[in-house]
């Protein structure tokens, strides 16, 4: 049974990957889902996030040559800021990323503290910046 009625649900519900608002004007998402009134369970939470993260990761590879040749820990402070601020956001970061590529950490972890970013994220960019300079989890 189950089986048939997700099928038959697919249909009467329709996909949409997009928010929207339903008939009764509600925030909806996918196949009906009312994330206005039930907003979404941890393991979707979790779900999303990882695959957020995975498209991150394929983001930096196809967008900064130098990403390839970091450490985990420096690689993922691309992926934190990528995720954070979106690629278009982060290439502004030309200085920072500039002294990425060159290898000089201690210039990059320097131009993530003086932005406006740091100034909104405060704690966030001061851990990864001291990440970034040191190449060791913080």
């Amino acid at each position: 049974m189950f089986k048939e009625l997700l099928a038959q649900l697919r249909v009467h519900e329709g996909r949409r990957l997009q928010v929207y608002h339903c008939t009764g004007g509600k925030l909806t998402i996918g196949y009906g889902r009312n994330i206005e009134d039930n907003g979404i369970s941890e393991k979707e939470a979790d779900l999303l996030l990882y695959n957020d993260v995975i498209n991150c990761v394929q983001e930096a590879n196809r967008s900064f040559d130098f990403y390839s040749r970091l450490n985990d820990p420096r690689k993922a402070v691309i992926i934190n800021m990528l995720f954070n601020l979106g690629l278009s956001r982060l290439r502004g970061f030309k200085k920072f990323l500039a002294a990425v590529a060159a290898g000089d950490y201690k210039t990059a972890a320097a131009e993530m503290l003086d932005s406006r970013w740091a100034k909104q994220v405060k704690g966030r960019a001061i851990q990864l910046a001291n990440q970034m300079e040191k190449g060791e989890w913080q």
